[in-house]
Parts: structure tokens; C-alpha cells; sequence
């Protein structure tokens, strides 16, 4: 039986094996993410904010303000609440749950072409909103910063899929001098769209406000 259907998504033995790879992927990571923990485990309240920040983001990834073909959409903040984690939480943490959210991705919209397209399209792409932890201790707009940083590697590795197997797809009314870029303006039309309009918000002094008040909430 094929995992795949003809239009590149996933039959029902397909969902099947995904959620149990997925389930496995998971258990695999927190083992690690624990073991490696000096306290043996995540604290509850920890697993409470990474658990409802995943939530939203996965919510909100269904209010698109406007959607490319091929999937690409600007949303309403989906990247924002996977980058807060690892500003809460550090780059380990903030991996771990874009790894996750990355696979819930990839359960909602499932597109196939390759283990390696699905790992740069979802897995990759989503863990590497994780990053933004690095900027997690900056005094001056370290949430800005990790954001930017974050949704900059997402649309690499999305980028990176598009050249090796999205070229294909390319319009045929795209400019010739501008089709060896095709994938990096493909990804980043949407990315930094929804990127700009959330740095604004952002930089607004309430909700900037607002959001060093939920880190050190998230953080007590």
C-alpha cells in the first residue's frame, strides 16, 4: 500500500505512519531534551507555556491574510509564538518545540516529494524558528532580534528545498533574469511579509510592554 497519493499527499496509511513517526520523533527529542537536563525533567509550568505558545501558533496558521500557491501564506503571527519560546526559554527548548510544531505542519498541509523535501519544508523550516533563543538575554530588543533571526533560517531551508525540488513549479510567466532566484523570492515574499508586520507590532511600546511581561511570567 502507498503512503503517498498521485497529488503528493498522504493517504490514510500515510497519516498512520506519520503520526507514529512523529509520536517516536518526540519521545526521541524529550529523552534527550531530559536527559541532558540538569533537573531530569521540564518543569510543568514550562511544558504548560511550550505546549499553549505551540497551540497558537498552530491556530493562528489558519488565519491567512493572503496564501501563495504551493502553500506559502501570511498569517497572523503563527512564526511569533514558536520564536517566544526559545526567547523564553533558550535555543534548546525553542528547537525542540519548532520541531514540533514542524510536524504538526506537516500533518495539517502534507506534501511529499522527498524524506529530504519534507525535512527542509517542515522539520528544518520550523525548528529553526528555535534560534531566536540566542538572542534570549539581550537587553535591548532581543525578542526583535530572535524573531528576525528565526524566520531568516526558516526561509533558508525552504529556500534551500525549493532549488532542489520546487524549480519545476516555477511560473511560466516568471522573469527569465530573476528565475535562478525564484525559491528565495518565493519563500521570503511571504515570510518577511508576515515578518515586517510583526516586527511593527512589536516595537509598539504596550505590547513590547506587554511582552517582557509574559517572558518573566513564563520564566517565574
Amino acid at each position: 500500500m502507498s503512503l503517498v497519493t498521485p497529488d503528493g499527499g498522504l493517504t490514510s496509511l500515510g497519516y498512520a505512519v506519520s503520526g507514529i513517526a512523529a509520536a517516536l520523533l518526540l519521545v526521541a527529542a524529550c529523552w534527550l531534551h531530559f536527559k541532558t537536563d540538569e533537573q531530569k525533567r521540564m518543569p510543568a509550568k514550562q511544558l504548560a507555556f511550550c505546549g499553549m505558545a505551540m497551540a497558537l501558533s498552530y491556530i493562528t496558521s489558519y488565519v491567512k491574510v493572503f496564501s501563495l500557491p504551493y502553500g506559502g501564506s501570511v498569517t497572523l503571527f503563527s512564526m511569533l509564538f514558536v520564536c517566544l519560546v526559545g526567547y523564553w526559554y533558550g535555543v534548546k527548548t525553542g528547537i525542540l518545540t519548532g520541531l514540533a510544531y514542524g510536524i504538526l505542519q506537516f500533518l495539517q498541509e502534507p506534501y511529499v516529494l522527498s524524506f529530504f523535501q519534507v525535512c527542509c519544508d517542515y522539520v528544518l523550516a520550523f525548528a529553526g524558528l528555535g534560534l531566536a533563543g540566542l538572542f534570549r538575554n539581550s537587553k535591548k530588543n532581543g525578542l526583535i532580534r530572535g524573531y528576525i533571526l528565526g524566520i531568516l533560517v526558516r526561509g533558508a531551508f525552504h529556500s534551500l528545498g525549493g532549488y532542489l525540488y520546487w524549480m519545476d513549479y516555477m511560473p511560466d510567466n516568471f522573469p527569465r533574469f530573476l528565475s535562478s532566484l525564484y525559491p528565495i523570492i518565493y519563500n521570503y515574499s511571504y515570510i518577511l511579509a508576515e515578518g515586517i508586520i510583526t516586527v511593527i507590532v512589536l516595537s509598539l511600546p504596550p505590547v513590547a510592554k506587554a511582552m517582557e511581561s509574559v517572558k518573566k511570567l513564563a520564566q517565574s
